[in-house]
C-alpha cells in the first residue's frame, strides 16, 4: 500500500486537477448555474460512476489495451465529440426556465446521472490520465498488494476526491442560480456561453494525439 506521505501527496495532486477546468467541472459549473444544485450533484453522480468504470477498466488492464488500440480510440473519441456538439445544440436553443420549471427538472435525477455518466465514459482522455497518473503512486515493495489492487484503490480514493470538489463547484455555482432562475435574458446569454465551451472542449477532444 502506498505510504500516509504518498497518499497525501496523491490527495493534494487530485484535488488541484478536479478544480482545474475540464468537461466534467465545466458541465457541473454550468447545469448548477443554469438549473440548481440538485441538477449539479446529479450529474456529478453520473460522472463519480463513469469514473468508476473507467478505474475499474485501468485495474483490470483493459484500458492500456483500448489505448493502443487506434480503431477503439477514435471511437470512443467520436463519440466524445458528437456528445460535447449534441450539448453545445441543446444549450443553444434551450429555453429559459422559470421557478416551477427548475422544479420539474429536479425530479429528472436519473436523467441527469445518465448525462453525466455519458459525458464520462464518451471522453478517452481520462483512461489516458489514469493510465499517466495513478501508477506514479504505487508501491513496489515487496509485501505490498498487487498493482491492479493498486491501482483500484487509488482510482477509487481519486473519485471520492472528486465528488467532493464536484459537489463543492456545484454548490458554489448554486448561488448564482438564485440570482438568474427567473432572468431569461441572463439564462439565454448563459445558455450560449455555455454552448460555445462544450463546442471548444469537443474541438479540443477531437486534436487529441494518442
Amino acid at each position: 500500500m502506498p505510504s500516509i506521505e504518498t497518499l497525501i501527496t496523491f490527495i493534494g495532486i487530485s484535488s488541484f486537477l478536479c478544480f482545474l477546468p475540464g468537461p466534467d467541472n465545466i458541465l457541473v459549473l454550468s447545469q448548477s448555474a443554469l438549473n440548481g444544485r440538485k441538477t449539479g450533484i446529479s450529474i456529478t453522480i453520473g460522472l463519480c460512476v463513469g469514473l468508476i468504470i473507467q478505474t475499474s477498466l485501468v485495474s483490470l488492464g483493459i484500458a492500456a489495451i483500448i489505448r493502443e488500440n487506434a480503431i477503439t480510440f477514435e471511437f470512443i473519441r467520436g463519440l466524445g465529440v458528437l456528445y460535447l456538439t449534441y450539448l453545445a445544440w441543446k444549450a443553444f436553443n434551450a429555453k429559459p426556465v422559470s421557478l416551477n420549471d427548475s422544479s420539474k427538472l429536479f425530479s429528472k435525477s436519473r436523467k441527469l446521472i445518465k448525462k453525466g455518466l455519458i459525458m464520462n465514459l464518451s471522453n478517452p482522455k481520462v483512461i489516458i490520465f489514469f493510465l499517466a497518473f495513478l501508477p506514479q503512486f504505487i508501491s513496489n515493495c515487496e509485501d505490498a498488494i498487487p498493482v491492479s489492487l493498486q491501482l483500484l484503490y487509488l482510482g477509487l480514493i481519486f473519485i471520492a476526491v472528486a465528488f467532493i470538489s464536484f459537489a463543492m463547484i456545484s454548490y458554489l455555482s448554486g448561488f448564482l442560480h438564485e440570482f438568474i432562475e427567473n432572468d431569461s435574458s441572463v439564462q439565454t446569454i448563459l445558455n450560449k456561453v455555455t454552448s460555445v465551451i462544450f463546442i471548444g472542449l469537443a474541438i479540443n477532444l477531437l486534436m487529441i494525439q494518442i
